[in-house]
């Protein structure tokens, strides 16, 4: 299957990841967690953005976002890994030494409903699901954090969610998702396909030209040849 085109159209919500290259450990530190968010929130003043929630991890990062405009999710993002690279390879002196990341970033558009809530479930307790923290809300590189712990400039940089979070959102996130979810979820992520009811998925992929990452993949049986006449 060809890669399918970037989808950027404003006013969606999309699920933003991007790993490291050869999954290399990219943040060591709390300093290298706290230099990451503040070039994402650099990133929001050049390209004003609605950051919904987000976990940073040691070898990859997600980012729930909605972008006001048509075209300001790559440009946002595109800014946000290029000035990471720049000042992680300034910080330990390798500029010049090679990628930091595998490619360009992932993502794929959300609905605006229940689907959506599971998105920001499923970054919000990675660190849990990789047993970094016996708590979600433990991790403090994450939105969840941010917006439990945080104080009133650290929670700016968060964006009001278009769906109303429950009053258990916690306990929510602490609870393990289906592996039927947890499935449908790591294929949007991996093929870049809508995620949301069946209607929906399929009105957006043809609306933005994705019909192709619905499809099963790997290669079609070629059709055997006809035996050629004597």
């Amino acid at each position: 299957m060809g890669r399918p085109g970037r989808l950027a159209i404003g006013g969606f919500v999309y699920h933003v990841l991007n790993r490291a290259n050869a999954r290399m450990r990219i943040f060591d530190s709390a300093a290298d967690y706290a230099a990451f968010e503040r070039v994402l929130a650099d990133a929001c003043d050049y390209v004003p953005m609605r950051v919904l929630a987000y976990c940073i991890m040691p070898n990859h990062w997600h980012l729930v976002l909605r972008p006001h405009h048509d075209g300001d999710l790559s440009r946002f993002t595109g800014w946000l890994t290029l000035n990471h690279t720049k000042r992680w390879h300034a910080h330990r002196g390798v500029l010049g030494s090679g990628h930091l990341y595998q490619g360009r970033f992932k993502s794929f558009p959300v609905q605006e409903d229940e689907h959506f809530l599971a998105v920001c479930r499923y970054v919000e307790r990675n660190a849990l699901r990789a047993r970094l923290v016996q708590r979600a809300e433990d991790w403090r590189w994450s939105s969840l954090w941010r917006r439990r712990f945080g104080d009133a400039k650290a929670k700016s940089l968060l964006a009001a969610w278009p769906v109303r979070r429950p009053r258990d959102w916690c306990a929510l996130v602490n609870q393990p998702q289906t592996d039927g979810e947890l499935a449908a979820l790591r294929r949007s992520a991996n093929r870049g396909c809508p995620f949301g009811g069946g209607g929906w998925v399929t009105r957006t992929a043809d609306r933005f030209k994705l019909l192709s990452t619905l499809r099963p993949s790997g290669r079609r049986a070629k059709t055997p040849s006809a035996a050629p006449s004597r």
